[in-house]
């Protein structure tokens, strides 16, 4: 007989109670989340609402979007009111897409923007990540999430402050307009679009400048590892600027390379190969092709950004120099630049028949075949060419096919049927030039001349730092006279052996050694010997720290050679440098804006004078250095002021030129203008062969006669050249001995035959004083 079982009863109720109690959470742990979606939702649809409805600033419409170009330019004026150029949206730089390399928008896409070609503006992945993270939890650190639409939505429309709510009011505003970009432009345009807005940091906006500012090229020259480099300065333009942090450059560089081959756009052969390339910048701090001072309004366009980015308006925006429609008057002189530029052109178009004659059936390059090589690989052919995946051999044979090609000449523009090599090199031997006109006590820069033509030269050689030459001894003479030397001493003209610097010797330019030069002398007469003894006398590092002083930004090398001009310095920096004698001791900064307006006619900006509050060196030795500078074109190296061009006005000046002629400059001043020049090739290997053409008093000289006699004779103007320095009869007496004597005094009879002038100077003030006392007296 089986067993009773017992009963379930009140177990199985127990069970099933549970199970209730189970499905009841459940169910209020369903409810939860769905009213917490709802929630999430009905608060993002009504934040994504408030801000489409403008609470938060309005967004643009399509329409708007398409018609950025409708902005209202900005205007750029002489300072007699002459319209110079205007800045709008469409020329902010000279980029195509078709210009810029594939590797480049390869390793953009890549890094920046992976799904780029695929999405409609927005990356729903990415988007989820900045949904969760940075708009619902406010992690600022999370990561960008942009998308190239996205980030030039707010190139063009930058966010606003608005504390915590500022990040996800900022992305979603982003997300909106750039989905509106998508259905307005192809991603071709808006890669275009993106690239002339982004920036790559110190004031440089748009891959061409960017290329232009490290590189020095055009973007289409860019190779591989350069463009891999400035897409890596996207992420952050200071900490990853190859300039200050090229280590830190080249890892982001490296990562930008990586993400290529994540994305197989190169192979892994191609990632080692660039790596392991090194990076080779070639920096320089510079854009309208047409009109009046275009390389001065190139110049121009990065000071107004740096003005904006730290001059907002009253809601808190940037003004944007392309679609505010400012009114930018600058101190530049409508008729003194057009002397400048016609002086340019009368000159450069004789030296440089002078110069094809001079290199007749020879090539500059032809002992550095390199120089012209490389400029052939940068060259915008050779980069099309490589990029149909051409052999060299059929590269080269296109490149030395005949095309209609226009080339520059001093004749115009004319189209030839020359090969692209020979379009090239053409250009190549082209000699440039730099010229700048500012007057001396404002500092208000009247005339900037950066290059023979700015349509097919955008280098400016205003900015540009070249070897001074002996436009620097003035300096070196000023130091040295600070320092206790007197204008009548006397040095030997010898060629001395510095051993303590490799056993260098200073060489004078006619190769003439002997004799005794005053100090005066040697400046008049540019004197290499004495000017190294002087700078050695006074002290390498004095004269360092006064450029310092003055803001050279060039190598200035501390080795004796500087005394002859191996620093490399700007024809900018040098007549801020020069204005100190016109001055008392005291430079004037450069200036070049007088007045912005916004397009009502507000004033936002106001520019004046600025004279340095320090005092550099004394007025005495400022009228020294004036007067043997007078000197100098009297009778010294620039004496072709007065016997070939005729001019008879009060002017100092002098002359330079660098090691195998390479630079040829001159620096003149009057008692009212100041203006440098500087003529040489782009690449040093394009110079002259002799010094009778390469020096600067044949290169840079006429161009500043020319746009002297214009000047004078212009009915404006005419009565500067009256002007006269004002040198005291105290300087003259000091400088009242002979430039050269053939030996030193050994005897009483030397005594007197060499140093007859400085007595004479000495009776002459003692007597001098006299009179001027009993002249007080009368009075």
């Amino acid at each position: 007989m089986a067993p009773k079982k017992k009963p379930l009863k009140r177990k199985t109720a127990g069970k099933r109670k549970g199970k209730r109690s189970n499905k009841n959470t459940k169910r209020t742990i369903l409810k939860g989340l769905i009213y917490l979606i709802l929630l999430v939702f009905i608060i993002s649809f009504l934040f994504y609402s408030v801000i489409i409805l403008g609470m938060f600033g309005a967004i643009p419409s399509r329409q708007k979007l398409a018609n950025i170009n409708n902005y209202i330019a900005s205007e750029v004026y002489s300072s007699d009111n002459y319209l110079l150029g205007r800045y709008y949206f469409q020329n902010r730089t000279n980029t195509s897409i078709e210009d810029v390399p594939d590797f480049f928008i390869n390793a953009l896409v890549a890094t920046e923007d992976a799904r780029f070609y695929s999405h409609k503006g927005i990356d729903a992945r990415s988007s989820l990540r900045v949904l969760i993270k940075s708009i619902l939890l406010f992690n600022k650190s999370s990561g960008g999430g942009s998308t190239i639409t996205q980030q030039l939505a707010k190139n063009l429309y930058p966010r606003k402050s608005l504390g915590i709510f500022t990040l996800p009011v900022a992305k979603i505003k982003e997300m909106i307009i750039a989905t509106r970009f998508e259905k307005v432009y192809t991603k071709s345009e808006i890669l275009e679009l993106y690239l002339n807005t982004v920036t790559f940091g110190e004031n440089t906006y748009g891959l061409e400048t960017g290329a232009l500012v490290f590189f020095n090229k055009k973007p289409s020259e860019l190779l591989p590892e350069e463009s891999a480099m400035l897409v890596g300065m996207l992420k952050g333009t200071t900490d990853y600027n190859p300039r200050n942090n090229y280590d830190l450059a080249l890892q982001r560089r490296n990562l930008v390379l990586s993400q290529m081959v994540k994305y197989k756009y190169i192979s892994k052969e191609e990632y080692n190969s660039l790596i392991n390339t090194p990076v080779k910048l070639n920096y320089r701090q510079l854009k309208h092709d047409e009109g009046p001072a275009p390389y001065l309004r190139e110049y121009l366009r990065h000071l107004l950004h740096k003005w904006a980015e730290n001059n907002p308006k009253p809601d808190g925006t940037k003004y944007n120099i392309y679609t505010d429609g400012l009114k930018i008057y600058t101190t530049i002189d409508y008729r003194l630049q057009s002397y400048a530029e016609k002086a340019v052109k009368k000159h450069m178009a004789v030296l440089q028949s002078e110069f094809d004659s001079h290199w007749k059936g020879k090539e500059p390059w032809k002992r550095n075949p390199q120089y012209a090589m490389n400029q052939i690989k940068q060259s915008k052919p050779y980069k099309k060419y490589s990029k149909e995946k051409l052999s060299e051999s059929d590269i080269m044979e296109k490149m030395n096919t005949k095309i209609e090609t226009k080339v520059f000449t001093w004749n115009g523009d004319k189209n030839l049927s020359i090969s692209p090599i020979d379009s090239v090199l053409h250009h190549f031997a082209m000699l440039q030039t730099g010229f700048i006109s500012m007057e001396s006590k404002s500092g208000f820069i009247k005339a900037w001349v950066g290059g023979i033509d700015y349509r097919y030269f955008k280098y400016d050689h205003v900015t540009s730092h070249r070897q001074a030459g002996s436009t620097f001894k003035p300096l070196v003479y000023a130091e040295a006279l600070e320092n206790g030397i007197s204008p009548c001493d006397f040095f030997a003209n010898d060629s001395a052996v510095y051993t303590g610097f490799d056993n260098w010797v200073p060489r004078n330019a006619d190769r003439k050694y002997g004799g005794y030069y005053s100090v005066k002398g040697a400046l008049i007469h540019s004197v290499n010997t004495v000017s190294v003894n002087l700078l050695m006398q006074t002290g390498i590092k004095k004269v360092k720290e006064l450029t310092d002083k003055l803001g050279f930004t060039g190598d200035i090398p501390l080795v004796p050679s500087l005394a002859l001009g191996t620093g490399t310095v700007s024809i900018f920096e040098l007549i801020k440098a020069y204005s100190l004698f016109s001055n008392e001791g005291k430079y004037v900064n450069p200036v070049i804006v007088r007045r912005i307006e916004d397009k009502e006619g507000n004033v936002l900006y106001t520019g004046g004078p600025l004279v340095s509050k320090e005092t550099l060196i004394s007025k005495q030795t400022c009228d020294d250095i004036t007067a043997i500078l007078c000197n100098v074109v009297n009778n010294g190296t620039a004496s072709s002021l007065r016997t070939v061009y005729g001019i008879k006005s009060d002017i100092a000046g002098k002359t330079g030129t660098t090691q195998n002629h390479t630079d040829g400059w001159f620096v003149g001043y009057t008692p009212d203008l100041i203006t440098a020049v500087w003529v040489g090739g782009d690449n040093p290997v394009v110079r002259f062969q002799s010094l009778t053409y390469g020096q600067g008093s044949h290169m840079a000289l006429p161009i500043f006669a020319y746009y002297m006699k214009q000047v004078y004779s212009d009915p404006v103007y005419r009565v500067l050249i009256n002007s006269r320095f004002n040198i005291s009869e105290e300087t003259k007496v000091r400088l009242d001995c002979e430039d050269f004597h053939e030996k030193k005094y050994d005897s009483i009879q030397d005594f007197f035959d060499i140093k007859h002038e400085s007595i004479r100077s000495i009776i002459r003030r003692v007597f001098g004083r006299k009179r001027n006392k009993r002249k007080n007296d009368q009075d």
